[in-house]
């Protein structure tokens, strides 16, 4: 039995994740009480007396809980953006290569990815280390997701009874180009740039979904849709959480429009490959709160503690 701690248990990602704890049975929680959840001393306490810490935390909180934890066996799973391109943290997408795990499972130190960042690093990454995209493409990536990604303050303004007319609409945010889950999609996509991301958040609880379109006459050499979908298909095989779906019947949509929550509650994402010869799409969806966050951390845990892959998540 593995004591785990969960440093901002009390937050959207904090309670999600020990709902999971709380399924799973290799592991035993530290529960803090509430009054006491920012007392330095009392977190620094069960941080060092746990086998796994996870940062439910804003970027600077997390960087300062790290330095309370001086116990060299207590590993840590940060779901903040604060250590996701640092080299000295591994990344905490298993699917991204055939290392990965490994890689994962040996370190100390792990950083969640962000949810936007998984959908489209899942269905770049491959494409673009194959050779089918090319590093310079120009990428651009439209993100729809439900509210729950903004955290507490946000959930309680859109569920707030007397809550703002604007709420009700679609909204775009991070319109200055500077999203926080930029930099790690650059460098786990392989791309040379920054791709554009054009977020949008919608008035219903959970589920995400990317799109990404690419021009085949700018791909290293024409491919169609089934091209790249076997090319995905393939890369993928045998994952647990990652399913490249087929496109013959688009029986996945409704009424010709596609379903962003079909992933809700599952720690699955799919990838879709649509369009035709000329324009092709690339679509991932997942739920934000478990492959694009909790989920994420729990298989994560579940690698590094070398015990099934899908313990607590299926």
């Amino acid at each position: 039995m593995y004591c785990v701690y969960v440093d901002g248990q009390y937050g959207t990602t904090g309670l999600k994740i020990k709902d999971y704890l709380s399924k799973h049975q290799n592991v035993q929680i530290l529960t803090i009480d509430y009054e006491k959840r920012r007392d330095p001393e009392t977190r620094k306490k069960y941080m060092n007396e746990a086998d796994i810490v996870f940062l439910c935390l804003p970027d600077q909180a997390a960087k300062e809980a790290v330095k309370l934890i001086e116990n060299s066996e207590t590993r840590i799973i940060d779901a903040s953006s604060a250590h996701r391109i640092d080299d000295d943290w591994a990344y905490g997408i298993p699917e991204l290569g055939p290392t990965q795990r490994d890689r994962i499972k040996n370190s100390k130190r792990v950083s969640v990815p962000g949810c936007h960042a998984t959908a489209a690093i899942l269905a770049l990454s491959p494409l673009v280390k194959g050779g089918i995209v090319p590093k310079n493409y120009p990428a651009a990536i439209f993100s729809v997701t439900g509210y729950s990604g903004g955290g507490k303050d946000v959930i309680a303004k859109y569920e707030s009874g007397n809550r703002d007319r604007h709420l009700d609409i679609p909204r775009h945010y991070a319109l200055s180009q500077n999203h926080k889950h930029l930099p790690e999609i650059q460098k786990y996509a392989g791309l040379d740039d920054k791709p554009m991301l054009i977020p949008v958040i919608c008035d219903y609880y959970k589920g995400l979904a990317v799109s990404i379109p690419l021009f085949s006459n700018k791909l290293a050499k024409d491919h169609s849709p089934e091209e790249i979908r076997h090319f995905l298909a393939n890369y993928y095989s045998g994952e647990p959480f990652v399913n490249v779906m087929p496109n013959e019947t688009e029986g996945f949509l409704e009424d010709g429009s596609f379903d962003i929550t079909a992933c809700n509650d599952t720690n699955r994402a799919e990838l879709f490959v649509l369009g035709n010869d000329d324009r092709i799409m690339l679509m991932t969806r997942l739920d934000n709160l478990g492959k694009g966050a909790s989920g994420a951390a729990i298989q994560c845990m579940n690698i590094m503690l070398e015990i099934p892959e899908q313990t607590g998540l299926v």
